[in-house]
């Protein structure tokens, strides 16, 4: 790294603060070793199933797999007390599809946009991206910086380009993705939180990954962003969500990730307008394991379908 962009990283760093690497990883070990008792394992493994944006992002998604996401949205299991996710999360071309089948209900349409997953497209066509998904009805877009221009020093560049995806967002909710696996170290990842806290709304949220890079929501990398925005709201006054997303696969793991928003940020961030997690998988998990507790019994894998038939 020259030395223009190891300046800028040390001036952002005077100004949001560096992260105590040890401390970080003794509080989590810590999260993971907490007892949870019955009732409370089956309201937080419930709570859970509430803060999923079910998604898939795949080259081979059609709009009969996006119909089937939807109705398993809708209908997660078919236990009653088991609520509907919070979102769908989705490619802009399939937020139309996705609207048929969600316009009669609270559960929220969420697109990626601005040239998920690289965020290396002209920010214009950026812009017309999010625009579109908007037009077509997403309630929520999930955006991602150029980690190029970040890592580069260009720290207002990013802020800017953020800013103006808030602007083209109107009233949709934003997420923004930091892909903490390139950021290198967790000081990047508490500063790249702040230069998307200070642009964004109230009710929007910092996003750890696209779910395309491994080693992204560890527990570790959330537990410095959870921080960040408990920082940036004692300092501030405005309360900005979190959404860990890829990795997440088993409700042990859910569990742990909520013992820490709990610890950390309190019981005002246990609901799905401020914290969500990006998941395939992990909601069939959280519907085993409710099942579990209920009835003592475990359902075997393809018990809960990945979807519903499809349309």
């Amino acid at each position: 790294m020259s030395s223009t962009p190891r300046a800028a990283f040390k001036r952002l760093f005077d100004e949001t603060g560096t992260v105590d690497q040890v401390g970080i990883e003794e509080r989590v070990a810590k999260f993971q070793t907490r007892s949870i008792k019955k009732k409370s394992k089956l309201w937080g493994l419930t709570t859970a199933v509430s803060m999923v944006d079910l998604t898939t992002l795949e080259g081979k998604d059609t709009p009969g797999k996006v119909a089937s996401l939807c109705q398993k949205a809708r209908r997660p299991s078919d236990d009653p007390e088991v609520p509907q996710v919070a979102a769908v999360c989705i490619y802009p071309s399939m937020v139309k599809h996705a609207r048929k089948w969600l316009s009669d209900t609270p559960i929220r349409i969420a697109s990626v946009a601005t040239g998920f997953p690289s965020g290396q497209s002209p920010i214009r066509l950026r812009l017309a991206e999010v625009k579109q998904a908007v037009s077509d009805g997403a309630d929520e877009v999930d955006m991602v910086i150029n980690r190029g221009a970040f890592l580069a020093g260009e720290f207002q560049s990013v802020q800017d380009e953020i800013a103006a995806v808030v602007e083209a967002c109107g009233d949709a909710t934003l997420k923004v993705i930091l892909e903490v696996a390139e950021l290198e170290s967790y000081d990047k990842i508490r500063a790249a939180s702040f230069i998307a806290m200070r642009v964004i709304r109230e009710g929007d949220f910092i996003k750890t990954s696209t779910g395309k890079a491994s080693g992204s929501a560890t527990l570790g990398n959330t537990q410095v962003m959870l921080e960040a925005i408990r920082d940036f709201y004692m300092e501030t006054g405005t309360a900005i969500g979190m959404k860990p997303a890829g990795g997440i696969k088993t409700a042990k793991q859910a569990l742990h990730y909520l013992v820490a928003v709990k610890e950390t940020l309190g019981d005002a961030w246990l609901n799905s307008s401020r914290y969500r997690f990006g998941a395939s998988s992990l909601l069939n998990d959280l519907l085993r394991q409710i099942e579990k507790e209920k009835t003592g019994a475990y359902q075997a894998p393809y018990y809960f379908t990945e979807s519903a038939e499809s349309y």
